[in-house]
């Protein structure tokens, strides 16, 4: 959707990952709001995987986890199929 391989974003000292998110779905708007997530929820779409430094957002507190500078944060569309 975003067809993106990387992308660095700025985010303020204790940012959680809804910071993130909420600044992303700002920057690409009404596509990303509608597939991934819609600012205030408290999860991601159903068919979107996030992971913090390779460690699954649930693991680490949902979308309340704390980022630091330089964490690696991925979004997935998740496939299934057969």
């Amino acid at each position: 959707m975003l067809n993106k391989r990387e992308e660095q974003i700025e985010l303020e000292e204790n940012a959680s990952l809804s910071d993130l998110l909420n600044k992303l779905a700002g920057v690409h708007g009404a596509a990303f709001r509608k597939e991934v997530y819609e600012p205030g929820l408290k999860d991601v779409k159903m068919g979107f995987s996030v992971t913090v430094n390779g460690a699954l957002m649930g693991q680490l507190g949902g979308v309340d986890a704390k980022l630091a500078d330089g964490d690696n944060v991925i979004l997935m569309s998740l496939m299934s199929g057969g």
